[in-house]
């Protein structure tokens, strides 16, 4: 079996629900010269030998050294030029966090979403926590997606492996998710079954539950139809569930890629779809209307989507009672993703 075919091999068994949704997360492997990542936007499960970008590794590290533009979409802009240069097939654009992958040592990296996790991730006392459950993690503060967060973790494993003589295996990333690295598939699927084993273990400790309660009620076609009165093509399709204990503020950029930010749970009036929209400059994706919350969207995918993003940011505030409760991204982090260019074409990927 090649690497590839092992990668693949993770890909798929790292691809299910339990650890991402939607075309979250990513996966790498690599050699002395070349590496090979999941194109941006395409799904973890669906990967094959022949999906994955193979880029030149001389060129992602001229990143490293680049003096990038203050402005952030300057700088954003310049950094994918470079890395569509690293590009040596014609597989597709490589994820952003290509240069991140990268800076780890290991062949093999599996980065993830886990709710599990991302009870940790995003809680208040998250990183105390880490630090007495995986003392040998990396575990670093909420840093914006690309770039930035790319030469953060560089920084911080440079110092890591000054200090301890090697690379972590686990990198922890404030509300956002993990980084699983390891030389054999073996050690990838060790560390992630450590992981997830001690943190199942802690939330039965303190009696948090693992699955998210949602309430049982009839359909209501009736709501459906106001829905489509008042956000249009915006939802052209609607799927919905009982309710739950939703997320008021966003949670990690994978939510609000998928789910937006903010949930629409007002009056449903032409006064509050409208003020809405001003406030924010888009339609809600997750809509609560009496008993039910739903998922809208312009394709079935989009609302079956944000419905699944709904859910599992609720699970992940449900978890997060654990350690202290929720901590919500910021106003600064959110308007980050929302303008940045990468998570917009990501989203295309399920329109």
């Amino acid at each position: 079996m090649t690497d590839l075919d092992i990668i693949v091999e993770l890909s798929r068994e790292f691809g299910s629900v339990d650890y991402v949704k939607g075309g979250g997360g990513n996966t790498s492997v690599k050699n002395e010269t070349s590496l090979w990542v999941k194109p941006s936007g395409t799904t973890l499960a669906g990967l094959t030998t022949g999906s994955f970008v193979r880029m030149n590794r001389a060129k992602i590290n001229e990143l490293y050294a680049i003096d990038p533009p203050s402005d952030p979409a300057a700088r954003e802009e310049l950094v994918k030029n470079l890395m569509d240069a690293a590009v040596e097939n014609a597989a597709g654009r490589p994820s952003v966090e290509a240069p991140l992958h990268n800076v780890f040592a290991a062949k093999f990296v599996v980065h993830t979403h886990p709710a599990l996790v991302n009870g940790l991730t995003c809680a208040l006392e998250g990183k105390a926590a880490c630090e007495r459950l995986f003392p040998d993690a990396l575990w670093v503060d909420y840093t914006d997606p690309g770039y930035t967060l790319c030469m953060e973790v560089r920084r911080h494993i440079a110092e890591y492996r000054c200090v301890r003589g090697r690379d972590p295996g686990l990198l922890v990333l404030q509300n956002h998710g993990i980084f699983v690295a390891a030389d054999t598939a073996d050690g990838i699927r060790a560390l992630y079954g450590r992981v997830m084993d001690t943190l199942s273990s802690e939330y039965a400790r303190v009696r948090v539950p693992e699955y998210l309660d949602i309430g049982e009620v009839p359909m209501d076609p009736e709501g459906e139809e106001q829905i489509r009165g008042f956000f249009g093509d915006d939802a052209a399709f609607i799927v919905s569930s009982g309710l739950f204990a939703y997320a008021m503020e966003p949670i990690t950029p994978d939510h609000m890629v998928y789910s937006k930010a903010f949930p629409f749970s007002r009056s449903l009036t032409e006064k509050y779809v409208q003020a809405y929209k001003d406030e924010y400059g888009y339609a809600p994706k997750v809509v609560v209307l009496g008993d039910r919350i739903y998922g809208i969207g312009r394709s079935l995918k989009n609302a079956e989507l944000a419905l699944e993003l709904a859910q599992d940011g609720a699970l992940v505030m449900q978890l997060s009672e654990a350690f202290g409760g929720i901590n919500y991204m910021t106003t600064l982090q959110r308007r980050f993703i929302e303008n940045w260019e990468v998570e917009s074409y990501r989203a295309k990927q399920v329109s």
